[in-house]
């Protein structure tokens, strides 16, 4: 179960995550990120409520990370110890500017 709430606002995007992002709720996450990140120049996740990641999670942050080096920034802030731990081990720590 992920529960995602988005504010889009003069080019800034901001997406808060709540519970697990996995195969379930990657696609979901994916669909509603691709409705709003045409000019988006400041995109960022809010992941304080962020459970667990899976590699399908990864792969979505990834292609926004593409998406937005093209065009602005991504931030992903507020990361919990257990997703944070994911991110070094898959080296996502050194792709993504995490807050």
């Amino acid at each position: 179960m992920l529960d995602i709430k988005k504010t889009l606002e003069a080019g800034s995007l901001n997406v808060v995550l709540d519970g697990r992002l996995d195969t379930t709720t990657a696609p979901e996450l994916e669909q509603q990120i691709k409705e709003d990140i045409e000019g988006v120049k400041e995109l960022t996740f809010d992941m304080e409520k962020l459970d667990y990641i899976s590699s399908a999670g990864l792969r979505v942050l990834l292609s926004c990370q593409k998406i937005m080096s093209k065009q602005g920034n991504m931030v992903v802030k507020n990361v919990s110890e257990e997703v944070m731990e994911i991110f070094e081990v898959t080296g996502f720590s050194d792709i993504l500017t995490i807050e």
